[in-house]
């Protein structure tokens, strides 16, 4: 079985699940708890915390577990409209968000906020200029995505970030569910962002746990009513053994961390290298510095993606219409549609994402099994003939 759908991977490390279980059969108080038993499972709610913070380069208490990237971005978008709608009801962000940053704007704008959706280039970037002709006084949040979830694309974070600068009023949050771990980190987690979301699923950890980093100073309303807990930003009993091996998911993720990337990449760049020059194939995720090393995404013309990921799965291979949060959709890649895809082309996408377990021996494989399927379907659609 080859797993090339690792951007959405429901697989545990053993060594996390091992520290998973070990929390969850253990006897642990609530950590809110006065005795004994709630203090000791504190100091580890806060032993995790602090190991997240180190590894991540924040401080302790910039650090909130959420229940995943999902509620994250709720809680930094509009923990950030709410908190700051007295200053300014205008939001910006990009036209190819992942859905829990888009449906929260589009929950906004119902409820009377001024949005903006900034266009993309070929390549599914925002320009920073367009940002920078957005701006105005209304303004009180940006929110682009550090790395794009169905093509790949790196986001120019830095240089958002250099025109932020300039407006310190504004909070500037980044979705980087699919940024850890890449080797880019530096490139979408600059001193100048403000909030950050972060998913453990998409790297071996349990799911329903995540991460919402808050600068220190930044305020946001809590959207969720409750005993206070995360320093009365998200109540709700925490989830210790998923916190706990998240902890040591991401200790585990960052260890050899440009190995592991380059690794991805060249997994990458041989299926590319064999994509590249068929006829009938649009690659949308160049082999680039632009681009994070771990997405492919591909089109083979005249074929809907549901019926290329199904005939994959029936040679073992596991790979997604794009988005797997909104692959049972069928509906065309949105990230494709603002780059002024084709629809026809768009619905035709598939998405490969690697991550450190797989190999090179995969991607030959993958390519075996494609070269059968891409010559079947080629000459049934009369793919490169005059």
């Amino acid at each position: 079985m080859i797993y090339f759908d690792n951007s959405a991977t429901t697989r545990i490390d053993p060594q996390v699940l091992d520290t998973y279980n070990k929390v969850a059969t253990n006897i642990w108080g609530n950590p809110s708890s006065l005795h004994k038993m709630g203090d000791r499972a504190h100091q580890l709610l806060e032993a995790s915390r602090k190991q997240i913070a180190d590894l991540l380069g924040t401080k302790q208490h910039e650090i909130f577990f959420t229940s995943g990237g999902t509620e994250s971005n709720n809680t930094a978008i509009k923990g950030t409209a709410i908190q700051k709608r007295e200053f300014g009801k205008h939001i910006i962000t990009s036209s190819v968000e992942h859905a829990s940053v888009a449906n929260s704007f589009t929950a906004l704008e119902d409820l009377g906020w001024r949005v903006t959706r900034l266009p993309v280039d070929k390549e599914g970037r925002v320009n920073v200029n367009d940002l920078r002709n957005a701006l105005d006084s209304d303004t009180t949040l940006v929110s682009i995505m550090g790395v794009n979830n169905e093509i790949g694309t790196i986001q120019p974070i830095d240089e958002i970030s250099d025109l932020l600068e300039n407006y310190p009023t504004i909070q500037f949050h980044v979705d980087n569910v699919q940024a850890l771990g890449k080797n880019i980190w530096d490139k979408i987690f600059t001193p100048r962002v403000d909030l950050s979301s972060l998913s453990a699923h998409k790297f071996h950890a349990p799911r329903g746990i995540g991460i919402l980093y808050k600068k220190e100073g930044k305020m946001l309303s809590p959207l969720h009513d409750g005993g206070g807990q995360e320093k009365g930003l998200r109540s709700g009993t925490e989830n210790l053994p998923a916190i706990a091996g998240m902890a040591k998911a991401i200790r585990l993720l960052l260890e050899n961390e440009p190995e592991k990337a380059n690794r991805e990449a060249a997994i990458k760049a041989k299926i590319v290298d064999y994509l590249k020059d068929k006829p009938g194939i649009d690659i949308f995720s160049p082999v680039s510095d632009g681009f994070a090393p771990h997405i492919l995404c591909f089109a083979l013309e005249g074929i809907r993606g549901e019926t290329l990921v199904h005939t994959l799965e029936d040679q073992d291979i596991y790979t997604s219409t794009t988005s797997a949060c909104a692959s049972k959709t069928a509906d065309e890649a949105s990230t494709l549609v603002s780059m002024r895809i084709d629809d026809k082309i768009a619905t035709s996408a598939i998405r490969l994402s690697f991550d450190e377990t797989n190999t090179l021996a995969e991607a030959d494989e993958f390519i075996k099994v494609f070269d059968k399927i891409y010559n079947h379907f080629a000459k049934i659609n009369h793919l490169g003939e005059n």
